[in-house]
């Protein structure tokens, strides 16, 4: 019985990419960890008007999960660059991005 699917005497080689892409390693939300997350950006930002909080909930999420969390500070530092938060509420949310994002 022959331990692997190959032909005898060809070299092993192992898989390669061949997408034309390297798979990279980014720090992104935690997935497992998104109904807290979305609980404590509800938290976070509850004091905001409402015209512009469930842009800001959305857009974060959106970011964080899919960029990745350089790209989620870029879009808080922007948001306060605007004056749509403060300073207090910008050190929160980067906290809570700290929180919830692993490499993945």
């Amino acid at each position: 019985m022959r331990k692997f699917n190959r032909r005898p005497n060809t070299p092993y080689r192992p898989k390669v990419n061949r997408g034309g892409s390297e798979n990279k390693r980014s720090r992104r939300l935690d997935m497992r960890k998104t109904e807290e997350f979305n609980f404590m950006l509800n938290r976070i930002v509850e004091e905001l008007p409402d015209s512009v909080r469930g842009a800001i909930k959305g857009s974060l999420y959106s970011i964080a999960s899919k960029q990745g969390y350089k790209e989620a500070k870029e879009y808080i530092s922007k948001i306060y660059s605007e004056g749509l938060i403060d300073d207090h509420t910008q050190r929160k949310l980067f906290d809570l991005l700290s929180d919830y994002s692993k490499v993945r």
